[in-house]
């Protein structure tokens, strides 16, 4: 596995770099940067390295009260630290929109976008909207809010000159998927559901998200970058359905895995640093580029999710 090996790259970084490192000397004063999932985990150090190197950072979380907890902790950090949460549940259409709503009457611009937050193999269930789970709230629910918030990141880069970025966080689990890449015809098909390779799907459609959002960007002549990443494998509570998983990897966790530091960094580098500005349409690992597999470069297979999610959303 890439995260095991300490090898530093094109970019200068590796698997051990943390996100404080990645983003050291740069300042995003004066940028606003939403981040989904950020009440835990990798979300919580994304969240606090943004708001370090001087960003407005706006928490997209399901619980405000841990959210406030995250909060609190950053100001008692960093004092001069600008951050904001408000309610979401990415499982939810409603709870996209109302949350996108809020956001827009606040007047506040939008640089960063960071759908971050994420299910992990969990048993079948359907969400509000009646979509299987780890798809719904996975891809869906960011695919909502990015077609809700575009109109204000590109109004933001064009107002302010400054590129904006997307930044969806993926796994390298998109390489066990259902063998069509996506179960378009089988979405909610309980028969044949495997938590696993729902969850590689979810993660699959991820990083297609963000190749057709850079493909329609360069024909529209757009100054934002969409990419994806994969934060490394690190013991969160993502593995919370999964208990002998759970402990396995607590066991494990100080030997091979990344702790949340390192996890955080790869986002961060490509939402913040100098060297991915113009990069779009590509996949990070350790902070730097990646190959994913033939489905993760497809572009048809990127327009026909991006045709089938914008069906659902409608």
């Amino acid at each position: 596995m890439m995260w095991a090996f300490n090898r530093k790259s094109v970019s200068g970084f590796s698997s051990t770099s943390t996100a404080e490192y990645v983003t050291h000397n740069i300042d995003a004063t004066g940028l606003t940067a939403i981040v989904t999932g950020a009440s835990s985990g990798i979300g919580t150090e994304t969240a606090r390295v943004l708001a370090l190197r001087g960003a407005h950072v706006i928490m997209g979380v399901r619980n405000l009260s841990a959210a406030n907890d995250v909060k609190e902790s950053i100001l008692k950090e960093i004092p001069s630290a600008k951050v904001d949460a408000i309610e979401l549940d990415l499982s939810s259409m409603d709870s996209v929109k109302k949350f996108a709503s809020e956001f827009k009457s606040s007047g506040l611009s939008l640089n960063i976008l960071i759908n971050n937050a994420g299910i992990m193999a969990c048993p079948f269930a359907l969400s509000k909207d009646n979509i299987e789970l780890q798809f719904a709230t996975n891809h869906i629910g960011h695919f909502l809010l990015t077609h809700l918030l575009l109109d204000n990141l590109k109004k933001t880069a064009s107002e302010s000159k400054k590129q904006g970025r997307i930044v969806n966080v993926a796994s390298e689990a998109h390489r066990f998927v259902y063998s069509e890449g996506i179960h378009f015809d089988k979405i909610n098909d309980q028969s044949s559901y495997n938590n696993w390779r729902a969850y590689g799907q979810s993660k699959l459609a991820n990083i297609l998200h963000a190749n057709e959002l850079a493909r329609r960007f360069k024909e529209d002549g757009v100054d934002i970058t969409a990419n994806s990443v994969h934060p490394g494998v690190i013991s969160t509570n993502l593995s919370r359905h999964n208990p002998v998983l759970s402990g396995a990897m607590k066991f494990l966790g100080r030997l091979l895995l990344k702790n949340v530091q390192q996890g955080a960094a790869t986002t961060c580098y490509v939402a913040l640093h100098p060297q991915a500005k113009g990069i779009s349409g590509k996949y990070f690992a350790d902070s730097n580029e990646y190959k994913t597999t033939p489905y993760g470069t497809d572009a048809d297979l990127a327009k026909k999710l991006w045709d089938f999610s914008i069906n659902l959303i409608k």
